[in-house]
Order: structure tokens, then C-alpha cells, then sequence
């Protein structure tokens, strides 16, 4: 009777195995709500003002309208990202608002104006970072906080009056269009595509959503969570920065009110982005979805109507049921195996043995 005896060979490597994420599951409402809605909206508002609305003018008109707002909300995604708030988004770009027109007014040349109010933006991400980082202040309390002291900043550069004097150049520069559509939208676009690469396919992003996720149990894992959510306050506010010299050009003046208007609009096409494609996630292309959904409503509304109060009123809502369904979505994350499943994927897109995945910067 013979024995067989067993191989001394290493077993086989097998590769992990691939997941298909069904083209039903891809297309569904829970993933790309935004783009029904956009077309709804569109088809209501197409029937709604006929001679108006379904135009190329009004796609230049939406287009030009959500690049300052939407490279806000771009602003704000990588630290929530990162699982920190970044409340002086809206003062920092009002403050580089004010500067870039002050610089202009003093005789500086365009490039010297922009290169100016960046630095002094990463100044403000550093001091955010130092505030919620090192001193270990609630993120929420502690941005609020820095922009009150930014917001007496603005104020003491701009005298709080409009700043106009010189600014035809800069006007010029954020005024080149391709058939209409201006800088600040290719901007915009740009700054989202960065961001799409570095979250989705890099293992600094997979950090990033680490982070987010489970801040100890990050740490425990090896990942350096103060050094991303430190580098994720200067992100956010430089983009913020860029935001607010493209917006001297856009109005061609600095105000003192600028800013704070913005941050509204900013969170809500971030909370709402954040429920698109991801499972809960925050993500630039959710974030574009968003951000080009509530511009084409509110200009659709602007074009409907001439109530002022519509757009905010808008906004408002939006951000109530963007943050009740990123909730509900996160909850299904927590309870749901499946769900859970799909989120590790998600942040850890390419599986690895977990010294490699942790191991720090």
C-alpha cells in the first residue's frame, strides 16, 4: 500500500482575488445621485424657462460661477479627508482676496501679488496646524477661531473698504477664456484631477483616508496622523489662496466681505460629494458632481426667479441632507460586513501585507 507523502514545496502563491463592482451597483442612485438630479434639474428648468435656460451661455454662465466655490469646496475635502475641520477656508480666502488687490494698489507686478498672498496663505495653514495639531484644540473650535483672527486681518489691510486701484491686470489674467469658459474653471478642473490622483492612487492618500477613518488605530498602525492632518490644513489653505487671487480677477476688486459667503457653498458640494462614488468617503470627483449640480440649480433659480434669498435657502437644505445621508451612510459602513468591506478596498485600492501598507513616510 503505498503512502503519499506530502510536498515539501512552498504552496502557491495565489494572487488576491479582484473584485467587479456590477455596472447596476456603479450606476445607482446611492452612487451617482448627483447626476440624476442634474438632469432632472435641467429637464425642469429647460421646461420651465425655454428661451432662456437650455443654451450654451447658461453652460459658460454655471461653469464660470462654480470655479470659485468649487475650488473652495476642493479646499476643505482634504482635510475632512484626514478627519479635521478647516473653518477659516472662507476668511483665508477673503484674505487673499484683500492682499492681492493691496499688493496690486502698491505697484506690484501680478506675479509678485500671487506668489505674496500664497505664502502668506501657507502661513495661515501652518498656524491652523499648529492650533489643532501641536496645541491639540478641537479642529472645529480651532479653525473657527483662527478665522476671527484673520477676519481682523482683512480688515486691517483693507482699511474695510474695497480695494480697486490696479487691478486691470489681474482682471486680464483671470479673464482668458476658451470659447467663454475662463482660467478659473481650467483651475478648478486642475486642482481636482491632483487631488483625484493623489486620494485615489497613493499611498499618501490611502493614509489620508486611514486617518479619517480611525485616527488611534491609524496611529497604532504606524501612519504619522499629526503630520497628515498638519499637511492637510496647508493644502487647504493654499488652495484656498489660489482661490481668492482668481477671485480679484473675477470681480476685479478685493473686498472685506468677500470670503465668508463662500463657505456655505463649499461644504455643502463636499458633504454631498462625499456620498457620491465613495461609500461616505470625501473625493474630488464627487466633490465636482456636487459642485456642478448646485451651480446649474442655482443659476436655474437666478433665471426662474429673482427672490434673493432662493440660492441660500438652497444651499442650506443641501447641506442638511448631504450630512444625513453621509451619516446614514457611514452607519451602514459600520454595521454592514459587505459594506465594510467595500470601504477597505477603498482606501486600501491595492491590497498589501500590512507592514508595507503602515509603514510610516
Amino acid at each position: 500500500m503505498t503512502s503519499t507523502a506530502k510536498s515539501d514545496r512552498p504552496p502557491v502563491q495565489t494572487s488576491p482575488p479582484t473584485f467587479h463592482t456590477p455596472w447596476r451597483t456603479r450606476l445607482s442612485v446611492e452612487r451617482i445621485g448627483t447626476v440624476y438630479l442634474w438632469v432632472i434639474g435641467v429637464a425642469v428648468f429647460s421646461a420651465w424657462r425655454p428661451h432662456i435656460f437650455p443654451n450654451y451661455l447658461t453652460v459658460v454662465g454655471v461653469l464660470n460661477s462654480v470655479s470659485i466655490p468649487g475650488l473652495l469646496a476642493l479646499a476643505v475635502i482634504v482635510p475632512l479627508a484626514a478627519g479635521v475641520f478647516d473653518l477659516s477656508v472662507g476668511y483665508t480666502l477673503g484674505l487673499a482676496n484683500v492682499l492681492t488687490a493691496s499688493l496690486l494698489a502698491d505697484g506690484h507686478s501680478v506675479l509678485a501679488a500671487i506668489v505674496i498672498t500664497l505664502a502668506v496663505s501657507l502661513i495661515v495653514g501652518v498656524v491652523n496646524g499648529f492650533v489643532v495639531v501641536v496645541m491639540r484644540i478641537d479642529s472645529f473650535i480651532g479653525t473657527l477661531a483662527t478665522g476671527s483672527l484673520i477676519l481682523a486681518l482683512i480688515l486691517q489691510v483693507s482699511g474695510n473698504q474695497e480695494i480697486t486701484a490696479n487691478v486691470t491686470k489681474i482682471q486680464a489674467f483671470a479673464g482668458r477664456n476658451l470659447h467663454l469658459i475662463t482660467l478659473p474653471v481650467f483651475v478648478f478642473f486642475a486642482v481636482a484631477i491632483v487631488l483625484w490622483l493623489v486620494l485615489d492612487y497613493s499611498v499618501t492618500g490611502r493614509r489620508i483616508y486611514a486617518t479619517g477613518l480611525g485616527r488611534e488605530q491609524a496611529r497604532l498602525a504606524g501612519i504619522k496622523t499629526g503630520k497628515l492632518q498638519f499637511s492637510s490644513f496647508l493644502v487647504s489653505a493654499f488652495i484656498a489662496g489660489c482661490a481668492g487671487c482668481l477671485l480679484t480677477g473675477i470681480v476685479g476688486a478685493g473686498s472685506p466681505t468677500a470670503g465668508p459667503p463662500y463657505l456655505i457653498p463649499a461644504f455643502a458640494a463636499a458633504f454631498l460629494g462625499a456620498t457620491q462614488l465613495k461609500d461616505g468617503l470625501f473625493n474630488s470627483i464627487g466633490t465636482v458632481m456636487a459642485t456642478l449640480l448646485l451651480g446649474t440649480l442655482n443659476v436655474g433659480l437666478a433665471l426662474a426667479t429673482s427672490a434673493l434669498w432662493a440660492p441660500d435657502v438652497f444651499n442650506g437644505i443641501v447641506l442638511i441632507a448631504a450630512l444625513g445621508l453621509r451619516v446614514t451612510q457611514t452607519s451602514a459602513v459600520s454595521l454592514n460586513p459587505l459594506a465594510r468591506l467595500r470601504a477597505a478596498r477603498t482606501v486600501l485600492r491595492h491590497p498589501k501585507p500590512p507592514e508595507r501598507v503602515d509603514a510610516t513616510p
